[in-house]
């Protein structure tokens, strides 16, 4: 760039036959994970692959830009300015997240589910694109918005209990030049904002990757399971998982949307180190330890053969002490725990 307050650079080079002539601005000097986020989000898209980044807050650079993120004053999609500093600005995610957004939120917003399905390899409209969607705003990216917005996790004037500098925004900032560092010179400054872009950047692919290799798979799994709940018991609260898969957070969030009434008690699954049989209570909430339904009292504490006796279930292993979790050496003697359990 031709002013003292501005620089640029591309921090990859783009392969020769998807050449991009888009420049993406965002400002220089110290540097946040949300624009650094933003910076590396927006070229993944057709649009801005692999644009160029300037970094100025000179408003004459800033205009002939393609795209300006975070700095500018102006959130307007329609030329891609994308700055949350400005007076009266409340652009939230929407879908039920009140969330101010950042930068990073607002690049998210109007292009999420362009990358999200790239990675799928599916089309944009796909139903599975905006459970991804969702589900990546809710788990990584409000969590930026928030911070970048000095909004507190908790309603509480209290202080934290502990300082917590492990999370993602903390470590990009870690990345800003130290004022020790002799050489503050624009060059070192985007070495360092190209290191966060790629920290921020390989995070978020990540959590992308995850939700569509774990979470999803695990999503269908337990929607076809709970759909199926009556054939395993008329009272539709035990639920047979085919395959083993992380299940607590479908379960609350599918019990909502399909309105279940009355709630999930007792979910059962194939321990495969034992190859015997657990029956495990549901918790009141995904974060709680608490049970809906605790596997009976009488039982609590025993194992074997007077577990066996006291049930008049055979091949009882154990219940746990706090009533959360039992065994059995087969799937029907587990059942039938589950279905004592219920009248008890």
């Amino acid at each position: 760039m031709a002013t003292a307050n501005s620089s640029s650079f591309s921090p990859v080079s783009s392969p020769s036959n998807h050449v991009s002539p888009k420049r993406v601005g965002t400002h220089h000097g110290s540097f946040h994970c949300d624009e650094a986020l933003g910076c590396f989000m927006i070229r993944l898209t057709n649009k801005y692959y692999n644009a160029q980044i300037v970094r100025t807050r000179d408003t004459q650079v800033l205009e002939t830009l393609d795209a300006v993120l975070d700095v500018g004053g102006v959130y307007d999609p329609s030329r891609d300015r994308y700055d949350h500093h400005q007076k009266g600005f409340e652009e939230v995610f929407g879908h039920g997240f009140t969330t101010k957004l950042s930068s990073a939120g607002l690049v998210y917003k109007h292009f999420g589910k362009e990358i999200i399905a790239k990675e799928l390899q599916v089309d944009e409209e796909h139903p599975d694109v905006h459970k991804l969607f969702l589900a990546v705003y809710k788990s990584f990216m409000e969590a930026i918005d928030a911070i970048d917005n000095g909004i507190n996790q908790y309603d509480t004037d209290q202080p934290p209990r502990y300082v917590n500098n492990t999370h993602l925004s903390s470590r990009v900032g870690r990345f800003n030049l130290d004022w020790t560092e002799p050489d503050q010179s624009s060059e070192r400054e985007n070495e360092a904002f190209q290191r966060a872009m790629d920290l921020a950047g390989s995070e978020f692919l990540d959590s992308v990757r995850y939700y569509a290799r774990s979470w999803l798979p695990a999503r269908s799994i337990v929607l076809e399971c709970v759909s199926a709940r009556h054939k395993i018991d008329p009272s539709g609260e035990i639920v047979v998982w085919s395959t083993f898969c992380p299940w607590k957070l479908h379960l609350f969030e599918l019990e909502g949307e399909m309105k279940m009434d009355p709630p999930i008690k007792y979910v059962l699954y194939e321990d495969d180190r034992s190859k015997g049989w657990r029956v495990q209570a549901v918790a009141v909430a995904p974060d709680r330890f608490e049970s809906r339904k605790a596997l009976p009292s009488q039982w609590r504490g025993l194992r074997d053969d007077e577990l066996s006796k006291e049930t008049g279930i055979p091949g009882c292993v154990f219940v746990h002490m706090s009533g959360f979790i039992g065994g059995n050496q087969t799937y029907e003697g587990a059942l039938a725990m589950a279905k004592a359990a219920l009248k008890l």
